[in-house]
């Protein structure tokens, strides 16, 4: 991995313009793809000279300064360049940053400060993620405070995926009509949640105000969260006897086979039950997907690269064995409903596209190469990491917004 620094200040140390590379850490969540399989496993064997072991899950790859996976400079043997203190051979990122905060431009400092903005993550994604939103700046400040231990830095965390292999992720609340559809074939809901919160969501229509028709979805969507573990797991088994008795007469549609696969992964968790209720959604390699602040999702499959605010805060409420705070998620999402835009990325060169997402933290380009051509990027002025995929033929790199 290699950051490479640009010249932003007058007096700014040439030494910030060298590509410097990078030991990264790694997160082995369960949900990543074990062994040889997954993209990050290979990609640390490669960083860090270590072994793969088949058994175990590589879910993350990370590429910045939190404290909860941060990355290091490291020098070469035959390696003087003014980047280490004397004697050292190692140092982190934060720290070397925190040193030379002129190697992130006059932009980042006067509205970001002496850190990095951005973290650039690459994942392998081996089965579903938890259901799960990122708090707003003002939530994350309040969970920071609450309870530290979980929530453990007090930014937001808008993030963008960009698909590197076929990838599938839940996001956003389908649309009114489609689910009024679901709580006519899916009749378990129901009985999770009771026929006075159904007819809720019966009764309104496009028509209706947008508050009227999301506190009817709020409303649905808490009662089904919080119901009792007892009759989620009985739920559940009826829904999957149903299915298999359904799957003899007629082909299940792709979101009931999508449960039906989670429920082999988190055959007792409610968030088997919430997926009827967002959007599945499939990207080809090259195409990205925002979220923003405060919309549920999950990650089901696949792999890509990640790239958000400097954030480790997520509010989980299901497809986990992680902790949950299921009121905190009801109670901060924003209920909007509709599919979720696709982002093709825009062409800034020949073969190098760039994906620009709504805030100003970051955005990233990747880079396709036919053999035997050059390309590129426009010069940034403030530090950037630089990720190659296959030799020097397909690359990708993340930044913050040029302004």
């Amino acid at each position: 991995m290699d950051s490479v620094g640009k010249k932003s200040m007058k007096n700014q140390n040439q030494r910030a313009g060298l590509i410097q590379r990078l030991r990264c850490s790694v997160q082995n969540y369960d949900w990543g793809k074990r062994g040889h399989d997954s993209q990050v496993a290979r990609l640390s064997a490669f960083n860090s000279d270590s072994g793969i072991n088949p058994e175990k899950s590589y879910a993350e790859f990370w590429m910045g300064t939190h404290e909860s996976g941060p990355s290091f400079l490291i020098r070469n043997s035959d390696e003087n360049n003014g980047f280490f203190p004397i004697g050292s051979e190692i140092t982190s990122l934060k720290d070397w940053v925190s040193k030379n905060p002129n190697v992130l431009g006059e932009k980042v400092i006067q509205k970001w400060g002496s850190d990095l903005p951005f973290l650039f993550k690459v994942l392998s994604v081996g089965k579903a993620l938890s259901i799960q939103a990122h708090p707003d700046k003002d939530l994350a400040k309040i969970l920071h405070k609450l309870m530290p231990n979980v929530y453990k830095d007090a930014n937001h965390k808008p993030e963008m995926a960009l698909a590197t292999t076929h990838f599938e992720a839940l996001c956003g609340f389908i649309n009114l009509k489609e689910l009024k559809v679901v709580l006519d074939n899916v009749p378990e809901i129901e009985e999770l949640v009771g026929s006075e919160e159904a007819k809720k969501v019966s009764g309104v229509t496009d028509l209706d105000e947008e508050e009227k028709v999301k506190s009817a979805l709020r409303s649905l969507f808490t009662h089904l969260m919080l119901a009792s573990k007892e009759m989620i797991t009985t739920v559940i088994t009826k829904m999957k006897d149903r299915l298999h008795v359904e799957s003899q007469a007629r082909l299940l549609t792709e979101k009931e086979q999508l449960v039906l696969q989670l429920v082999k992964q988190y055959p007792t968790d409610v968030g088997v039950i919430s997926a009827f209720f967002l959007n599945h959604v499939k990207l080809n390699p090259g195409e990205a997907l925002y979220i923003g602040a405060n919309e549920p999702h999950a990650y089901i499959f696949g792999e890509c690269v990640e790239c958000m605010a400097t954030s480790d805060n997520v509010v989980r409420a299901g497809l986990t064995p992680k902790h949950m705070d299921v009121q905190t998620l009801c109670s901060m999402l924003s209920y909007k409903q509709g599919y979720p835009d696709i982002l093709q990325g825009v062409a800034i060169g020949p073969y190098v596209t760039r994906y620009l997402p709504p805030f100003d933290e970051f955005e990233v380009d990747r880079c396709q190469l036919p053999q035997g051509e050059s390309a590129e990027f426009p010069a940034v002025p403030g530090l950037r990491f630089l990720w190659s995929r296959s030799g020097r033929e397909s690359c990708m790199q993340a930044m913050f917004k040029v302004m």
